[in-house]
């Protein structure tokens, strides 16, 4: 590539580890890398804060979701 440091593979790592990170699933990853092994899709697939905060918001939508639905039917 032309670059000092820089590998192929490093595309491919930092690629998986955004496409983990947009909630991609991990029969998804597996089938995007090529992989029949699920550990391999798992190292992409790291708890983050982001991860947390991303779980959170959906939830609190579930939760706001199923009070409008039940205020709509009482």
């Amino acid at each position: 590539m032309g670059l000092k440091g820089l590998h192929f593979h490093d595309l491919r790592h930092a690629g998986n580890i955004w496409a983990s990170k947009a909630g991609t699933s991990t029969k998804d990853l597996m089938a995007r890398m090529g992989h029949d092994d699920m550990r391999a899709a798992l190292i992409y697939q790291r708890a983050t804060s982001e991860a947390d905060e991303r779980i959170a918001d959906r939830l609190s939508r579930l939760v706001e979701e199923h009070r409008k639905g039940a205020t709509d039917e009482g």
